[in-house]
């Protein structure tokens, strides 16, 4: 139906199947298809994608890893990321950000249960739909215990959201996901990051206590611990979703109303997209989708550097 968006690893299209249901398509741009170590990276966040089949993740459609250009289909979502909704129409109340929890831990229940271990949860990988978040891009996932393909000495992950094991090069397990889950709730709460940003952010998230003072008081315990510096410290999932389907002092609709004006208006201009002729071009709204969709570009990932290197 037209093309998305673009970026470093190739493009992201709208496409639809023959019944009519809206899948985004990536495509592998040929430099990288002519890569063998990025085609077994592909594959791998492919196997992890199909590993994954959850209410709260975005299901896979089917791909081709051998092509000639390597491809990627999962069900489209009509709805904005987080970081998206946030950004532009502020923090969510309290019971809004429970509601999100709720749906971000389930997903990582089905993550976690499949053997993986997700490594990058952050806003713009979490889409709003009606029901609830879907978890996306398992481009950097990992199953438990395999053996990594990045060289000796780089991390990649999103530094305001990753763990602190992950920063400093130790095996990363289920609970690297909860820390990032912790962050994720704290940026719906408040629109910040707990740990600020710019030069510093890799040692304040290693050594310092998150600055908590923004997070309503119904939360700030729950995020907090999360957020624990050891891994065995914070909480299981299960007592999370306990704690996050508790009321609130104030109820809150879902989604936000600003998110769904936004999913009706997408669902909207995708009913004329399908009625219209193909090759037409794809309403505006629909281009934010690729955003959260595209795993190159990286504006917001970092490839870091271990500090500690042969000789010195």
């Amino acid at each position: 139906m037209g093309r998305l968006g673009s970026g470093g690893m190739g493009w992201v299209y709208l496409g639809r199947s023959p019944s009519g249901r809206a899948v985004a398509v990536k495509v592998v741009r040929p430099e990288l298809a002519d890569d063998q170590e990025f085609r077994r990276r592909f594959a791998r966040e492919v196997a992890a994608a199909r590993a994954v089949s959850g209410a709260f993740t975005a299901a896979v459609i089917d791909a081709d890893t051998d092509g000639r250009l390597p491809w990627l289909a999962t069900v489209y979502v009509p709805g904005p990321s987080l970081a998206e909704a946030v950004t532009r129409h502020g923090p969510f109340h309290e019971s809004q950000v429970r509601r999100l929890g709720a749906g971000l831990v389930e997903a990582l229940q089905v993550i976690h249960a499949a053997g993986l271990i997700h490594r990058d949860l952050k806003p713009s990988n979490v889409l709003l739909a009606e029901d609830g978040p879907r978890v996306i891009d398992f481009g950097i996932s990992r199953f438990a215990g395999s053996s990594a393909i990045t060289r000796p000495g780089m991390l990649i992950g999103t530094p305001a959201f990753m763990s602190p094991e992950q920063m400093t090069g130790v095996p990363a397990g289920p609970a690297s996901d909860v820390f990032s889950l912790g962050g994720v709730l704290a940026f719906a709460a408040t629109g910040n990051g707990l740990f600020g940003g710019g030069q510093g952010l890799l040692y304040r998230v290693v050594h310092e206590e998150p600055a908590l003072d923004a997070v309503p008081d119904g939360l700030r315990d729950l995020i907090g611990r999360c957020l624990a510096k050891r891994p065995e410290s914070r909480p299981a999932l299960a007592a999370l979703l306990d704690e996050l389907l508790l009321p609130s002092p104030t109820q809150s609709s879902w989604p936000p109303p600003s998110v769904a004006d936004s999913i009706r208006v997408r669902t909207g201009e995708l009913a004329g997209q399908r009625a219209g002729s193909a090759g037409t071009s794809i309403p505006s709204c629909l281009l934010l989708h690729a955003q959260a969709l595209l795993d190159a570009g990286l504006t917001d990932r970092l490839v870091v550097e271990a500090v500690s290197r042969a000789g010195g």
